[in-house]
């Protein structure tokens, strides 16, 4: 986890779970004089709608205003993880055991970036993955970015 995003969930993870919503996770991306902060919430019991989103963005924004971490102009999108949501931390991988997972890594390992496939556990810190009938353990530290695949039956 980069500086910048530890601050910034340090400053948000208070509002998002002081407003009785789950912290899912942040991703932010610098993108010249106009960044984009995408914050996730969940509630795993009512799911997120709009009107949840934008309490949390109201709040959001004026911690943000106060604390201003980020010196350059950006937007702050809050949104619900999704179908496909992205996964950034253990237990969220953990919680997510037996689904199909798209996961990146920052660097290759065994010749490749790119893995999806069967979540199949957490060994200490290494995501295991299966991609045909192949198991990988991939460590935590690498990921980019995982993602869970909705399978529809």
């Amino acid at each position: 986890m980069s500086a910048k995003i530890k601050q910034l969930e340090d400053i948000l993870r208070p509002v998002v779970e002081g407003l009785g919503y789950e912290y899912w996770g942040i991703e932010f991306r610098a993108r010249g004089h106009e960044s984009l902060l995408r914050l996730f919430i969940d509630d795993v019991e009512k799911g997120i709608g709009i009107e949840d989103c934008e309490k949390v963005s109201r709040q959001a924004s004026s911690v943000m205003d106060v604390e201003d971490p980020i010196q350059s102009e950006y937007t702050l999108e809050v949104s619900s993880p999704g179908m496909d949501r992205p996964l950034f931390e253990l237990a969220q991988y953990q919680a997510f055991v037996g689904h199909k997972v798209q996961i990146r890594l920052r660097m290759a390992f065994e010749g490749r970036r790119k893995f999806q496939g069967l979540l199949n556990g957490i060994e200490g810190e290494d995501v295991i993955v299966v991609v045909d009938d192949h198991e990988y353990l991939l460590p935590f530290d690498s990921i980019d970015k995982a993602n869970i695949v909705p399978v529809f039956e």
